[in-house]
């Protein structure tokens, strides 16, 4: 099976950057189930090319299966059409010969990465179920144009009618990082088999690689449930954290969730970041506290364990997330004591909730970047002028310090569903608004390793309310701090 790849952007030759490839070498990788070769049929200013092509041995893998092979299909395990055409062999080789590429990062030139330039893609053979209508309904709307051409079964006996097998190309203005993400969701989607077993990993995959384009596919469910190999309990799950949020935070992308959480985690600065919430938390003397947009409850467990704090409330406006909450903190084994101490319930922080008030602190812990304008005003009133606790500590992002992780695309956010990431001074300007207009003071603390030039990794705001005395010095208050 052969994918091609080509592009006419002058030089075209910067093909072998972002590809990690060098034109001049023929490369050769290892796979498990046969060898994947790297090479380049043309490199010129105006045009390069750079082949994939994959030798599977078929044997080879059905003695590596060894006694797990179902006995009663040998014939099929040696003879099927695997070694000929562009299935999930063809992605795994994808991810794992070109997934610097794919990730989006080029450490020689790092401007090239988020350039889109003008690719085209061609698969020799791709089985296609569904055929050339299907492929211009998965293709098209992702803005790519397309040249398919049928093959028949048998030259030599044209009576049997046509394959199902396609020689295609695909053409469009991308990253190329884009056209590697979507050839490694949908290949597998047009041959609807996988040549490994479908568990909730690869629904992670799904969800990872198609965050911000699938859920907005008009054929999100036929390549959903092709993907997941028809597993039915997975794709009603994928179909689930697809749904484009209504409210802010429903169903808000668990994949982007873990690309986010890899970006971060050689920091543990999730750690961190509660760590800083609960010491502010702790400091209040808060006994009563809300942990607003709680999620799968992390926060929540740190804050049942120190019993200074003696009513603790979780909301979240995605069920799923609170139902995931109740599962990782053993809910229902909880002592008696404890469990009388948690309370969690659905809710959206964009409508007045009375059950919000009357708390003594509550925490929006990478909660406000993802509201859109309209919903962070609307946020803004529901805590700090209704719910009104004495105290709210808001961390978000610190936009400045993305250039510090080679792994995060230049210009992108660290999340999928973040609606803005802010500078330093773009947060303290918000906070500053906020404190103002509502009666509290505020201060500025960093989370995480601080750089000297782009700060740390997470910015929190500690507000505190002020009496109607000293509301008029809140301003020199924060200049202070």
């Amino acid at each position: 099976m052969l994918l091609t790849i080509t592009t006419t952007q002058c030089p075209a030759t910067d093909l072998g950057y972002l590809l990690h490839k060098h034109p001049d070498r023929f490369q050769s990788f290892e796979m498990s189930f046969g060898k994947a070769h790297v090479f380049y049929p043309e490199v010129r200013e105006d045009q390069c090319s750079a082949c994939l092509l994959l030798d599977v041995d078929p044997v080879g893998m059905v003695r590596r299966q060894g006694r797990n092979r179902n006995q009663n299909f040998l014939l099929g395990h040696y003879v099927n059409d695997r070694p000929y055409v562009a299935s999930s062999f063809m992605s795994v080789a994808i991810s794992q010969v070109f997934g610097t590429a794919m990730g989006g990062r080029c450490k020689d030139r790092p401007e090239l990465v988020g350039t889109p330039i003008p690719l085209t893609a061609r698969i020799d053979v791709l089985p296609v179920k569904g055929g050339e209508e299907f492929l211009r309904q998965v293709f098209e709307p992702l803005g790519y144009t397309i040249e398919a051409t049928r093959h028949t079964l048998d030259e030599q006996f044209p009576e049997w009618g046509k394959s199902p097998y396609f020689s295609v190309s695909i053409s469009g203005t991308k990253t190329l990082s884009e056209l590697l993400t979507h050839l490694y969701v949908l290949i597998p989607v047009f041959d609807n088999n996988k040549h490994y077993f479908v568990g909730e990993d690869e629904l992670e995959k799904l969800l990872s690689k198609g965050a911000g384009w699938l859920a907005s596919h008009p054929e999100k469910e036929q390549i959903s449930r092709r993907y997941l190999k028809h597993r039915h309990s997975l794709f009603r799950e994928a179909l689930a954290r697809l749904v484009e949020p209504d409210d802010p935070g429903e169903e808000d992308g668990d994949a982007s969730e873990a690309i986010e959480d890899a970006l971060e985690r050689p920091l543990s600065l999730n750690d961190q970041r509660h760590g800083a919430v609960l010491a502010e938390l702790r400091a209040s003397g808060a006994r009563e506290v809300l942990d607003l947009g709680c999620g799968e409850g992390k926060l929540l467990r740190e804050l049942l364990s120190d019993r200074q704090f003696e009513r603790i409330v979780g909301m979240d406006v995605s069920v799923r997330a609170l139902e995931n909450a109740v599962r990782r903190l053993k809910f229902d084994r909880l002592p008696e004591r404890q469990a009388e101490r948690l309370n969690l319930i659905h809710g959206s922080l964009i409508y007045r909730d009375k059950r919000l008030e009357g708390f003594d602190a509550a925490a929006l812990v990478e909660v406000i970047e993802h509201l859109d304008a309209p919903r962070l005003a609307a946020m803004e009133r529901v805590v700090f002028e209704f719910a009104r606790p004495a105290t709210v500590v808001v961390t978000t992002p610190n936009q400045e310090y993305n250039v510090m992780w080679e792994t995060l695309p230049a210009g992108q956010f660290r999340h999928s569903d973040h609606r803005f990431e802010w500078t330093r001074n773009e947060f303290q300007q918000w906070a500053g608004q906020v404190a103002d207009r509502f009666g509290y003071s505020v201060r500025f603390l960093p989370v995480g390793p601080e750089d000297e030039k782009v700060g740390a990794p997470t910015q929190m705001g500690v507000f505190n309310v002020v009496t109607s005395q000293n509301h008029s010095g809140s301003q020199d208050e924060r200049k202070h701090d």
